[in-house]
């Protein structure tokens, strides 16, 4: 068998990078170490299949409407990037700071970005969908109309983002910080929210049909026509909160949740008062397998001899 050559490898700063999208090029794994500042990728040819590995720093960038699906950015600086309509799907972000950044549009489908930073970034109509977030930062981000369904943000801060309209259906946003978000007529329903704090934010006509709200913190939010049928609320703090205009809540669920004199409620219902505490979620590991039975010891046999006469 005729052995095919290795493929010639070449190495660029990041002043080229764009351009080596552009042409079509392919950028492969082992990005070389960040020399005076600059970012290094290696370059090899169309016939491999296309990897890229990205680090150190190339801010303001222009890649929008490039294909970087399968990247890896780990420790990356890409603050101010524009990535308008790129196709990141299956991408890693991992701790990697991407503030400022322009993601309107953008294929971001099953990325793990894991302690990245993505402050004041702009996912205006991405799709994130399947995303793995836990620990990233989207503090005052843009992200009306995006689409987060079944993603996992269990303790992402979205401090002051703009949710409106966004599409979080399914997620796991256990310990999350929703605190002073925008959220008008996004869908939350059938996620894990448990001790999330959405203290003072607006949920005007949000969807909490069948959440779990254990231990989550309302005070100071906005709940007018947010639908809560049969959502969990054990020991949901509620103290002060407007309720009135709430849906679908039953005496029931008010009776687990902790309110106060000032928590305003729809209809007749009634909360009571009762000590906040934190809700600690073990996720109970697997049971070690069984050891296997001992094999049964033969029976003992009884031999006799007959002497012949």
């Amino acid at each position: 068998m005729k052995t095919q050559p290795s493929p010639i490898r070449r190495l660029y700063p990041a002043s080229v990078f764009a351009v080596a999208i552009a042409a079509g090029l392919s950028l492969t794994a082992g990005a070389a170490p960040a020399l005076a500042g600059e970012m290094y990728v290696t370059v090899q040819d169309q016939s491999v299949a296309r990897m890229v590995s990205l680090g150190g720093s190339c801010n303001a960038c222009e890649l929008s409407g490039r294909n970087l699906s399968g990247a890896t950015f780990t420790g990356a600086a890409f603050l101010n990037a524009t990535l308008v309509g790129a196709n990141l799907r299956g991408a890693e972000l991992m701790g990697s700071n991407f503030s400022s950044s322009d993601f309107t549009r953008a294929d971001l489908r099953g990325v793990s970005m894991t302690g990245a930073n993505f402050s004041e970034a702009d996912f205006t109509n991405a799709n994130l969908s399947g995303v793995e977030a836990q620990g990233s930062r989207f503090i005052r981000a843009r992200m009306s109309n995006a689409n987060l369904s079944g993603s996992e943000l269990m303790g992402a801060n979205f401090n002051g983002a703009d949710l409106s309209n966004a599409n979080l259906r399914g997620s796991e946003l256990m310990g999350a910080t929703l605190a002073n978000v925008r959220a008008a007529r996004a869908d939350l329903s059938q996620s894990e929210i448990n001790a999330a704090n959405l203290s003072n934010g607006d949920f005007s006509s949000v969807s909490f049909r069948g959440s779990e709200l254990n231990s989550a913190r309302l005070t100071g939010g906005t709940f007018t026509r947010a639908d809560f049928t049969g959502a969990e609320m054990n020991r949901t703090d509620v103290r002060g909160t407007d309720l009135s205009r709430a849906r679908g809540l039953t005496q029931e669920q008010i009776g687990r949740a902790c309110g106060d004199g000032a928590t305003r409620l729809p209809g007749n219902l009634t909360a009571r008062s009762c000590t906040v505490g934190t809700l600690r979620i073990v996720r109970t590991p697997p049971a070690p397998p069984r050891p296997p039975t001992p094999p049964v010891p033969p029976r003992v046999r009884n031999i006799i001899t007959l002497a012949a006469d």
